[in-house]
């Protein structure tokens, strides 16, 4: 199962991108390269309306087969950074499917399923990509909340430490932007009474762009060669969100904590050698 996409990388898109999540960052100029990960908001879902499941999430998309499972969640990714992809070139995205593993967990079935993506441009690879998605059982209200990953040191640690809260404004416009209709980022209804959360969840897509947005900021004159990320627990809407970074040789990880020192997301950047 492959499919192929060309999409072309728009000045108009990487200012909605920036003046939503990025605003502190300059304009980039019509001659410039695009941001690493920021290929995430290109290549909006396209599944049509009829081949969506309950959630919101594809149930057919020419690349994941359709499982009888009906939650759907983004769990992390490798990404290699190959070469610069220009403001105003035209990405050739070929899609497939990695591998799908079924095991049993705590609260049921799990299948963990790959999803491969390349960017090309003029037919050469600039970026290549395995995100990570898990299909899970039913939420059950009356099961065991699994406890938390608490970290006190992260922050106390780290070389640098940024804070931010995302509203339901940029989930929003964060949904419109990529074409995700997965309701638990917009539905409140939905994300506490069918997925069992205490309010929206900010997608994962977003997550992993935020971290490395904030690593790029923080190390200075590096050139990020793998970004892999791991989401550990949800991070929520309207919620203080703490990003704390620790760089030693050429890798920087990135923890995404909460106000209580949970750790929400880590994502480890390899940077190019000097």
């Amino acid at each position: 199962m492959t499919v192929v996409r060309e999409a072309l990388i728009s000045a108009a898109t990487v200012e909605a991108y920036r003046g939503t999540f990025a605003a502190g960052e300059e304009a980039l100029a019509e001659t410039g390269t695009l941001p690493p990960a920021w290929e995430g908001v290109f290549f909006p879902f396209d599944a049509a309306l009829a081949d969506l499941r309950p959630d919101g999430t594809p149930a057919r998309d020419g690349v994941v087969p359709e499982i009888d499972l009906p939650r759907r969640m983004y769990a992390g990714e490798t990404t290699e950074f190959v070469r610069p992809v220009p403001m105003g070139a035209t990405v050739t995205q070929t899609t497939r499917l990695g591998d799908v593993v079924e095991k049993s967990g705590s609260h049921g079935r799990l299948v963990f399923v790959d999803v491969v993506r390349e960017y090309a441009v003029a037919g050469e690879t600039a970026v290549r990509s395995v995100w990570h998605d898990v299909f899970l059982e039913q939420a059950d209200p009356d099961a065991p909340a699994r406890p938390p990953r608490t970290d006190h040191d992260v922050a106390q640690g780290a070389d640098w430490v940024e804070d931010l809260v995302l509203d339901a404004r940029q989930l929003f416009r964060f949904s419109a932007l990529t074409f995700n209709t997965h309701l638990i980022h917009y539905d409140r209804a939905w994300a506490r009474d069918v997925e069992g959360l205490p309010d929206l969840l900010v997608h994962g897509p977003l997550t992993r762009i935020l971290l490395m947005d904030a690593a790029r900021r923080n190390v200075e004159g590096r050139t990020p060669a793998r970004l892999d990320v791991r989401a550990i627990a949800p991070v929520l809407v309207d919620r203080p969100l703490r990003v704390a970074g620790r760089t030693e040789g050429d890798r920087t990880r990135v923890t995404a904590l909460n106000q209580d020192d949970v750790v929400l997301a880590v994502a480890d950047i390899d940077w190019t050698r000097p």
